[in-house]
């Protein structure tokens, strides 16, 4: 471990910063959502109506006219100048509000194509693609998980994609690919195999920029999340039939597709706990504010039964769910992946299961409204309990964490 000094709090500065997010969020974001989302079912639900598009893009030109953009990205003079440590507490208020990522632009999975652009394209993709996306006029998706294979181990990834001339051809396909329903995502970062059975494991993949419009590429369906498409943004099942795409769009070289996930991975991976403490935090809330104003067998439900000390459980669990993120945070920081990485999988362990008990606990204060479209709280549960599926189920993190452990303690290598 560095024998850096581990700062965790807040500088003076990105308090600032903070105060005005949750302002933003609580003032400004949250009184529109249930309007935004009401207005889905109206028409296609694949297209944004007027409204929703007014809705949204507001929130964004304010957002940018107060300087409160692009957050996330560190280590880069196109960023905001921040750690991982300080972005953490940026992106717990937004974690609040289903639009709050994006009001800063600052939403999955467009934060993590933006980094593997900036870091690992050339030029010409950096203009087309990185430009618009930064400024949020366009969205992306990244495609890797396949129907074929287990994709949480990503070495069995398939997608065929082999050499033509100045062209690569792919085949095959792909689902779980989220925000692809969306009409304003116009390209896809597609994880594709260009090695054979000889080449070593980590070597066989790459990873290559497929404009949406490309010829050969069929969304088949959505798949539903907890039997809801979760439209417009969705997460589809693709079909690539012979989508030729130029030898330029491969990032970095054939066979360093691992080099580029891991580089995505880490830094998205903690982007999503941080925003799950925020759900934490707002399923807390309300269930407090529930507590005491609804009455039954002539008290407060706070004074019914246990919840007292599901109150209180929720307040230590979800204090130590934040200081386990932002060790994480830290720890990514240090500039050393390989250390972090153990610290990484602890909290997209342990930050979805506390969010998710919080949020269970809070639906339960509100009986039938709790499972309702009245409150945010079964939506959020929803996408809470898909979050231990993304990027890698509970399983394979615990696996690399305990390997980690163990590796302490022998000196054989684990199988």
């Amino acid at each position: 471990m560095s024998d850096a000094v581990m700062d965790l709090g807040l500088s003076p500065r990105v308090s600032e910063l903070r105060d005005k997010v949750a302002d933003m969020i609580e003032n400004e974001v949250m009184p529109v959502e249930h309007e935004f989302l009401e207005e889905v079912s109206k028409g296609d639900r694949w297209q944004y109506t007027d409204r929703m598009t007014e809705i949204l893009e507001g929130l964004k030109a304010e957002a940018r006219k107060r300087g409160l953009w692009n957050f996330w990205l560190t280590d880069s003079e196109r960023g905001y100048g921040l750690s991982t440590v300080e972005y953490a507490y940026l992106a717990e208020e937004m974690g609040k509000a289903h639009l709050g990522a994006e009001t800063f632009n600052c939403s999955a999975p467009d934060t993590g194509n933006m980094e593997v652009f900036e870091r690992y394209a050339n030029d010409s993709l950096k203009e087309k693609w990185l430009a618009p996306l930064l400024e949020g006029k366009i969205r992306s998706a990244y495609a890797m998980t396949e129907p074929d294979v287990a994709s949480s181990d990503a070495t069995n990834i398939n997608m065929s994609c082999v050499r033509d001339g100045d062209s690569y051809v792919l085949n095959g396909e792909k689902h779980w690919i989220s925000g692809a329903g969306d009409p304003r995502c116009k390209v896809y970062i597609v994880m594709v195999k260009t090695g054979g059975e000889d080449d070593p494991k980590h070597k066989r993949h790459s990873q290559i920029v497929v404009p949406a419009d490309t010829p050969g590429i069929e969304i088949l369906r959505p798949m539903h999340v907890f039997s809801m498409d979760d439209a417009p943004h969705g997460h589809m099942h693709m079909r690539f039939t012979d989508v030729r795409v130029p030898a330029e769009n491969l990032l970095l070289g054939e066979g360093r597709g691992f080099e580029i996930s891991q580089g995505r991975l880490g830094p998205g991976r903690i982007h999503h706990c941080m925003r799950a403490i925020g759900q934490a935090e707002l399923a807390l809330s309300l269930m407090c504010k529930r507590s005491i104003q609804r009455e039954a067998f002539g008290k407060p439900l706070a004074q019914l039964g246990a919840n007292f000390d599901i109150i209180a459980n929720a307040r230590m669990e979800i204090e130590q769910a934040r200081l386990l993120c932002l060790k994480a945070a830290w720890m990514m920081d240090q500039g050393d992946p390989r250390a972090a990485a153990p610290w990484i999988s602890q909290i997209k362990v342990v930050a979805p299961l506390v969010a998710l008990k919080v949020t269970d606990d809070a639906m339960q204060m509100f009986g039938g409204l709790g499972i309702s479209q009245d409150t945010p709280l079964a939506r959020q549960w929803m996408h809470l309990r898909t979050l231990r599926f993304a990027d890698g189920p509970d399983a394979v993190h615990r696996r690399q964490v305990a390997r980690a452990e163990l590796k302490k303690h022998t000196q054989q290598k684990m199988a």
